[in-house]
């Protein structure tokens, strides 16, 4: 396991390199020249030309990228354009916030989705078995947008129980705080308890039908036994590389449920920084999305050394 892990570490380096390339080189196609933007409507040349040379704009294409990776390995990820902070310390700032909503939706996701698709799996065919693919599928079906409007309405407008936008820090008031999130967080866990959900239930049916699984059953085990230690660990194998790659959608910013519950965090600062032309803040978001993505795989694949024994050998 450990020779493994190393294996993939080794190879994060190159993956990471090839991303940081894409993310630089995509940034070159966006329109209008942040100069430009930043001399304001006086369009002075000598502004202008002052300022390329500041953010290196007026050097060729692979000097500016070693300047920029080289401020990344240093921690450095530029400075914000239109405010002049780090855009470091505006990602620090946003991150909690996104990791909060995130990790909340994906509990909520994991309560729905694995107990439905054993349920469903266990049942085929019954009642139980519709009831979790009619879920299924209004999940899938259902706009985040259009879920958390009408949670807006019921919750907040018609019963005054919860508070219909705004975010409070867990550490000025965690009841507010709590009271705030879980909205968005249903709104968002929904629809990715449909997802796997659906995964679980597949898995779990492709185990179910096994060899082992059989004889476990025929040497009269307790079907809870039988499920739970023969059939759920091996059939959670895909179910984990899912969930793993759902969390890393949600570390990139559920951008409109944010912008519909009015949350602080990466959708609104993605959003504010395209708008604004901002290309130091959109390139340190994608590129910490796109690190928090291939952190997330691996250890989606440590965590199939934990639920299924036989990979370890």
């Amino acid at each position: 396991m450990f020779a493994f892990f190393i294996r993939r570490l080794v190879t994060l380096v190159p993956t990471l390199v090839f991303v940081s390339m894409l993310i630089f080189g995509l940034q070159q196609l966006l329109p209008g020249d942040p100069a430009q933007i930043l001399a304001g409507e006086d369009q002075n040349p000598e502004l202008i030309a002052q300022l390329r040379a500041e953010m290196n704009l007026d050097k060729p294409l692979p000097v500016q990228y070693g300047y920029w990776i080289g401020g990344v390995l240093q921690g450095d990820l530029g400075a914000s354009a239109r405010t002049g902070e780090p855009v470091l310390d505006l990602i620090l700032q946003k991150l909690p916030v996104t990791l909060q909503l995130a990790f909340m939706s994906m509990l909520i996701a994991l309560l729905i989705s694995i107990p439905a698709g054993i349920v469903s799996a266990v049942k085929r065919g019954s009642v139980l078995d519709t009831g979790a693919t009619v879920f299924g599928l209004a999940g899938l079906s259902m706009p985040n947008f259009w879920l958390g409007i009408l949670m807006i309405l019921l919750f907040s407008v018609e019963l005054g129980w919860l508070p219909a936008s705004g975010y409070v820090s867990p550490f000025e008031n965690l009841g507010e705080n709590l009271a705030a999130m879980v909205m968005p967080a249903f709104v968002l866990g929904t629809g990715i308890a449909a997802v796997l959900m659906r995964h679980t239930r597949s898995s779990m049916l492709q185990v179910l039908a096994t060899d082992y699984v059989r004889t476990a059953r025929a040497k009269g085990l307790r079907e809870r036994v039988v499920v739970v230690k023969h059939a759920l660990r091996n059939a959670l194998t895909p179910v984990i590389t899912l969930a793993a790659l759902e969390l890393g959608t949600l570390l990139s910013g559920a951008v409109l449920t944010e912008q519909v519950f009015t949350i602080p965090g990466f959708g609104k600062l993605i959003i504010d920084a395209v708008f604004n032309r901002d290309y130091a803040v959109v390139q340190g978001v994608v590129l910490i999305t796109a690190t928090a993505y291939i952190l997330l795989n691996l250890l989606a694949d440590m965590a199939y050394f934990v639920f299924n024994p036989r990979l370890r050998h």
